[in-house]
């Protein structure tokens, strides 16, 4: 094994997350090698984010036109399920990251394609396929950017299936007849939706309710459209064992039922992939949490952690913006400008992660949520109130002729500003924007008053609530 090799910064993990640390502390003139086993951008462009959207959004078109008289009556047939995977698959660039390969290099970041592990303190030892390693030495930071990894519920018989996770759905060659979806969260009735709208016929079991962190009323709102639309939904349903029978899944749901699907999909959460890195060499739990400034605590300084990996917040954007404050942070403690702490909402401090994470369902009807629910703020000791509404305005009514949508603001009372927002409803992540704006800005709601929404659009949702506030 050859001698380390000295740089300033070593990023482990080239999705999204890792490609903003590595690109920002470049920009800031530091040197960065990007380490990455897998392809360049990570889950979010090839198995998450963007193919799921692509999945979900020629069926909102759909649904869309079908809402609104004489459009309908031109809508004469169904979804073409070969097409819309095709549009999928043209989003993922066929699984080729090599586009990505190009930014990397033109960002003057060194590439590094091979698995990582902390050999040491700064120093990572880099394994390729073709069993040669590389060790680089970090001057400045090691940043954990590994995203994370399906948590897999210990389901009797589930181990031994070839279920699906979001990978597979995601990336799927064609649509199964029938669709059994375990768990009720973001990506399993995203999923569950979108398959539904291809053809097959979909059960989702929960074992609670769907959508469980968001405002009941929202939640409703999805459960009753996906009922409508034949999606079987099983809430407070436990699945006690799962086995084949003649090539199909079946699944053990209690009190002598059954699900019997042709394909499973489990997305019962993620956990950080953080196993297998060298943590535990350093002495570090695998559970690591990075500070506001991304830094992992007792870990000598050296060490970071961004996106999920950071365990603060499971949401491309948010690590995106960890991303940022993260390489910047190190670029000023390369400096000596930045000491051990930041303060809050500073360049250097992802504080949104506390107080202001925005966070869109991609249902139809859409969630978009930003800061704390009702709840939430009662628990953190504000003293909240909440008002919401049907939203029910001009431009709802404009946008489709059975329009059905939810609205609340969540209000520090002691400070008369807005500590969180949902919407529920066609196309409300649109809205979204401004609440974030608002939350972040902490915009007094007296001076909110005088942000007039044009007329008629469905942002006059905002005039309404503020009204039955009482202003």
């Amino acid at each position: 094994m050859s001698e380390p090799q000295t740089i300033d910064v070593i990023v482990i993990g080239a999705g999204a997350v890792g490609e903003n640390v590595a690109g920002r502390v470049v920009q800031k003139g530091l040197s960065a090698v990007l380490v990455e086993a897998d392809l360049l951008g990570g889950e979010c462009s090839y198995w998450a984010c963007m193919p799921s959207k692509a999945l979900l959004r020629p069926g909102t078109v759909l649904n869309a036109a079908r809402g609104v008289a004489g459009a309908r009556e031109a809508v004469t047939g169904s979804l073409d399920a070969q097409q819309v995977l095709a549009r999928r698959t043209s989003f993922t660039s066929d699984w080729d990251d090599s586009s990505q390969e190009e930014w990397v290099a033109s960002a003057g970041i060194t590439l590094e394609r091979g698995r990582a592990r902390i050999s040491g303190e700064r120093e990572v030892t880099i394994s390729r396929k073709d069993g040669s390693e590389t060790v680089y030495r970090a001057d400045h930071a090691v940043v954990l950017a590994t995203g994370s990894t399906p948590t897999v519920p210990p389901i009797d018989g589930l181990a031994d299936l070839d279920y699906w996770t979001t990978r597979e759905a995601t990336s799927a060659k064609e649509v199964p007849a029938s669709l059994a979806v375990l768990g009720g969260g973001v990506a399993g009735v995203e999923l569950a939706q979108a398959y539904s709208r291809l053809g097959a016929e979909v059960t989702v079991i929960a074992r609670s309710g769907i959508l469980g962190t968001f405002p009941q009323e929202a939640s409703d709102l999805v459960l009753d459209a996906l009922r409508a639309e034949g999606v079987t939904v099983l809430t407070d349903t436990a699945t006690s064992a799962v086995r084949k029978e003649d090539g199909r899944f079946v699944l053990e749901v209690g009190e002598g039922r059954s699900v019997t699907a042709e394909r499973l999909l489990v997305s019962t959460g993620r956990h950080p992939h953080t196993t297998g890195l060298g943590l535990e060499g350093l002495g570090l739990d695998v559970k690591i949490r990075g500070d506001d400034t991304g830094r992992v605590p007792d870990a000598g300084g050296w060490l970071y952690a961004v996106g999920d990996a950071g365990g603060r917040v499971q949401l491309t954007h948010q690590g995106k913006y960890e991303a940022r404050m993260t390489a910047d942070a190190i670029a000023a403690r390369a400096t000596g400008t930045l000491g051990d702490t930041a303060e809050d909402w500073s360049p250097y401090a992802a504080t949104a992660d506390r107080a202001a994470v925005p966070q869109v369902v991609f249902t139809d009807p859409e969630i978009a949520m930003v800061g704390r629910s009702l709840d939430q703020a009662r628990k953190d000791g504000i003293n909240a109130s909440e008002t919401s509404l049907p939203i029910s305005v001009a431009g709802s009514s404009l946008h489709s002729d059975d329009y059905k949508g939810w609205a609340q603001m969540v209000v520090d009372e002691d400070r008369r500003v807005l500590v969180g927002v949902t919407f529920a409803g066609p196309e409300v992540s649109e809205l979204l924007h401004a609440a974030t704006i608002a939350v972040v800005g902490e915009v007094p709601l007296d001076r909110l008053w005088h942000a007039v929404p044009a007329y008629p659009t469905v942002s006059e949702v905002w005039l309404r609530l503020l009204e039955q506030y009482g202003l």
